[in-house]
């Protein structure tokens, strides 16, 4: 059975009449065997495919030729020749004539050479309706630029345009067979985020994606989106396979600890490599790769001093080595391998390009020397391939059918590609997406380290730091960093992001799962006596979250002595009627306030209760609690943004826009339950906000808890 496979979110110029003769010979045709096939994409096998014929094991047809084929195929238009098949190639771009302008003035010529030919015809073939009038019908419904002219047209064209529509009805639904399947999948789109149709080719079988972290440093919330990205199309979109190669090719940045705390990382991110290897594992085959380039005249030896070479690249100069002979570059080269005095002098360049206008091509450097130990291989080797030379390499070696990686690499598409066909390596296809950036928020490992250097932070997993561990310390879900960051899609548009929007998202998955705690600052904290309340205390059993019972319960103390805010204590007027969260309400008796002119305070509060009061008719609910209970001291902790500007150019110092304060203390005590709370434990406290519990209560030190941004600004 031949089956046509349309990518439905490609242009319906195409696509319709396609369709339409599909449709027309599976009509006319009884035994007419073909198979429509839907795809949600903008293109198929390649950019340029958006049609495709499969008849078994041959080679697929594409676009344009499909139609010729079928009805040859099918017998209803046997010859290859006239009229019919002259205006059906007026339905193919750059056909003679054609009809698939995208502007009015391209489409103008074509339209009124039909609308001549079409006086006094009802068809444009004949006396009956032809495959002519249904492809050239089919593309004037799918050019939105021709269709909008017919609708206001009195033309020829529209007068036959118009009666081909009324007189076969089979024709208008076969056009919403693929705007109904685009404009689902698009509404799909919208819903969950991002648009994931990047258009992977090759990837039936299931694509083969990597994450190249460097062990330099401390994954951040940048990096987190290249993991989970490369995840997602790995194990989400086609089923394949994540490799997770460990890019440590300088010595002089990279360590063990590093290496550690980004497996660590990727695991509390739920991302499981399905393979883990190491730059390092393919040091001989990369060095001999480098022999072979050598040995052909692709790559030479240069001592040209670095700043010197930065000028001659920019200026498009060629260096004073790059004539040098096969056997020379060779000889240096293994003076480098050695590390000696001579050989350090030298790198290794690969011979691209003097001027070209992409001056990533021109003349890279492929391989240079370091003499520091490398933290898996000790000192075995002295030279050390730079990251543009290993990733095509390595790539290929290792199976990756796609590399996904930012678009910061975009230049460095075409050496990535030189460098495979000239050691006739495997191609690697490669997809450019844009990193992520925040609002005052730094992300350069440089910036940071120098912010953890100067003790502006506690370390990389302080809370106001945006790496991974930092921003789940202060109370991020990793459910909601991967499902934002999802969202963002692949896009190749750099964007701004705000903080709020992924806060906002977390805020929404923490509150079902959070219990209810109360706490209340002791900063002149007000004591209130509460008439009509047991004089002995007594407890009971409370839920953790009214609409969450599967969190359990916990212990409320009730007794006449209890504590509220300051803050709420101020707002109450005389007699006013209040609800006690939890307990129920009471009207306010008597007051007393502080003798300080300056500092108006409550002092004391007496309450009368009032349980049979409705609370639906209260203003203020009120958190309190009682003092006859084992109250446990608390260490509330805010942050601000770590930078004043929005965004940080390269040449900005990062000392010039520090914030001056970012942490926030609050003493407060809270119910006698949250003793059992432990580390990493979120909750809410009522009417204050959503916490993290970083260090849990032990006798003698307070329970420290992390506030979690909600999104709002306060």
């Amino acid at each position: 059975m031949a089956s046509v496979r349309f990518a439905v979110q490609s242009n319906n110029t195409y696509l319709i009449p396609t369709l339409l003769v599909v449709r027309y010979i599976q009509r006319c045709v009884e035994k007419a065997a073909i198979e429509v096939d839907l795809q949600d994409s903008r293109h198929l096998a390649s950019p340029d495919t958006y049609l495709e014929l499969r008849l078994g094991e041959d080679k697929p047809l594409k676009n344009f030729d499909i139609i010729p084929h079928l009805l040859q195929e099918h017998e209803l238009v046997p010859s290859s020749e006239g009229p019919i098949w002259e205006w059906i190639q007026r339905t193919a771009p750059d056909g003679k004539a054609d009809l698939t302008g995208t502007d009015f003035r391209s489409l103008e010529r074509s339209l009124q050479e039909l609308d001549s030919h079409l006086t006094l015809r009802s068809y444009v073939v004949g006396y009956s309706l032809s495959v002519a009038d249904v492809a050239i019908w089919g593309t004037l419904r799918g050019n939105k630029i021709a269709h909008a002219h017919l609708k206001r047209s009195n033309s020829n064209v529209s007068r036959w345009f118009r009666f081909i529509e009324e007189t076969n009805a089979w024709m208008p639904p076969v056009f919403l067979e693929i705007y109904t399947v685009a404009s689902h999948q698009r509404a799909l789109a919208s819903a969950e985020g991002g648009s994931y149709d990047i258009g992977l080719h090759h990837a039936e079988g299931g694509s083969v994606t990597r994450f190249p972290p460097e062990p330099s440093g401390y994954l951040h919330i940048g990096h987190a989106k290249a993991a989970l990205l490369n995840d997602f199309f790995a194990h989400e979109r086609t089923k394949g396979t994540l490799v997770c190669r460990f890019d440590d090719t300088n010595p002089s940045k990279e360590s063990q600890i590093f290496q550690d705390s980004i497996s660590s990382d990727l695991s509390l991110m739920k991302i499981l490599p399905d393979k883990v290897s190491h730059s390092s594992d393919y040091f001989q085959q990369m060095q001999d790769y480098c022999v072979n380039l050598l040995k052909r005249g692709e790559a030479y030896a240069d001592n040209t001093d670095s700043e010197l070479m930065k000028g001659e690249r920019t200026n498009g100069i060629k260096s004073k080595c790059r004539d040098s002979s096969s056997a020379s570059n060779l000889q240096r080269f293994e003076e480098m391998k050695t590390g000696c005095e001579e050989g350090r002098k030298y790198c290794i360049r690969a011979k691209i390009s003097v001027d070209n206008v992409n001056k990533s091509l021109r003349d890279p450097v492929i391989y240079r020397c370091n003499l520091l130990p490398h933290h898996r291989t000790g000192s075995t080797w002295k030279v050390y391939p730079t990251y543009d030379f290993c990733a095509p390499i390595l790539d290929s070696i290792e199976g990756i059918t796609h590399a996904l990686r930012t678009n910061e690499y975009h230049d460095r598409n075409p050496q990535y590609a030189w460098i495979q066909k000239a050691l006739g390596l495997r191609d690697v296809e490669i997809f450019d997406f844009a990193r992520v950036n925040f609002i005052r928020t730094v992300l350069s490992k440089r910036k940071l380290t120098e912010i953890v250097n100067r003790g502006v932070v506690s370390g990389w997993d302080d809370p106001r730091m945006p790496t991974i561990r930092g921003i789940h310390r202060r109370g991020m879900l990793m459910d909601t960093l991967r499902e934002f960051m999802i969202k963002q899609g692949p896009s190749s548009n750099i964007i701004n992001q705000d903080w709020s929007q992924i806060w906002a998202l977390n805020k929404k998955k923490i509150d079902p799962m959070s219990p209810r705690h109360t706490a209340i600052t002791k900063d002149a904290m007000v004591e209130a006596i509460v008439r009509g309340a047991t004089k002995t205390p007594y407890s009971e059993e409370r839920p953790k979250h009214n609409k969450n019972s599967s969190l359990g319960f916990k212990k409320v103390l009730f007794s006449r002595s209890i504590l509220l805010e300051q803050e709420d204590a101020l707002s109450f007027d005389n007699d006013e009627e209040i609800t006690l969260m939890n307990w129920g309400n009471a009207f306010v008796r008597k007051n007393q306030t502080s003798s300080n002119p300056v500092d108006k305070r409550i002092t004391h509060l007496e309450l009368d209760l009032h349980l049979q009061g409705d609370f639906k008719k209260t203003k203020k609910k009120i958190t309190w609690l009682s003092k006859d209970q084992d109250l446990i001291p608390c260490d509330l902790v805010s942050f601000d943004h770590l930078i004043t500007k929005d965004k940080l150019e390269k040449t900005d110092n990062i000392l010039d826009f520090l914030t001056p304060q970012t942490e926030f203390h609050a003493e407060a005590v809270a119910d006698c339950n949250v003793a059992n709370l432990i580390e990493g434990d979120i909750i809410q406290f009522e009417r204050r906000g959503y916490y993290r519990v970083d260090r849990p209560f032990e006798h003698g030190r307070p329970v420290v808890m992390f506030e979690i941004p909600t999104g709002k600004t306060k």
